[in-house]
């Protein structure tokens, strides 16, 4: 593995990791070699799992949900969720 344990990481750290490693994505997938790919995947799925496991009932837009989709697709405007 790469980089610090994403369990050993303080909320801060993490979400810090969780920002570089999406800001280098784009550049990753375009000119990164196999195996820089290989090792950005594995390392975003730890961080992202961390922050998953530690945020369990994160909120949550509607418009990031199937039904959210659905309904910007129809010209409606988005109601917001509870």
């Amino acid at each position: 593995m790469s980089g610090v344990d994403p369990t050993r990481l303080d909320d801060q750290q993490l979400m810090r990791e969780l920002e570089t490693i999406h800001r280098t994505r784009h550049d990753t997938l375009l000119y990164g070699s196999n195996d820089a790919l290989r090792a950005h995947n594995e390392r975003m799925a730890q961080l992202e799992g961390e922050y998953l496991r530690r945020n369990p009932r994160r909120p949550v837009a509607a418009g990031r949900t199937r039904e959210g989709a659905r309904g910007r697709g129809s010209g409606e405007p988005e109601a917001p969720r509870p």
